[in-house]
């Protein structure tokens, strides 16, 4: 098992940036791990997704190019570096782990969940 805890959520103002981070406890750098987001009514959706190892990644259409993800597998962390950010970036985002498999965009794929960070992005 894998515990997850997101930090680095925020208000920030459009075009601005925020990092997130996500820390693991127990084995980590077998998994593959993904950042989520959802909105109030809105099924959860992929933000980006990495390999155990970090040559598979994976973007939502959305995010290319303006976010950034990546692990530090001796710090057990995630991190998502979000540039450039929208109002239409405002959400709850989710670390998500799965112990085997492919960079899925596929929340159903995850079996363990950090309890999410708010992102808010005024205008």
């Amino acid at each position: 098992q894998v515990q997850l805890v997101e930090s680095g959520g925020g208000l920030v103002q459009a075009g601005g940036s925020l990092r997130l981070s996500c820390e693991a406890s127990g084995s980590f750098g077998n998994y593959v791990m993904g950042w989520f987001r959802q909105v109030p009514g809105k099924e959860r959706e992929v933000v980006a997704a990495i390999s155990w190892g970090g040559s598979n990644i994976v973007y939502a259409e959305s995010v290319k190019g303006r976010f950034t993800i990546s692990r530090d597998n001796d710090k057990n962390t995630l991190y998502l570096q979000m540039n450039s950010l929208q109002p239409e970036d405002t959400a709850v985002y989710y670390c998500a782990a799965a112990p085997y498999g492919h960079a899925s965009k596929d929340y159903r794929s995850y079996n363990f969940w950090g309890q999410g960070t708010q992102v808010t992005v005024s205008v």
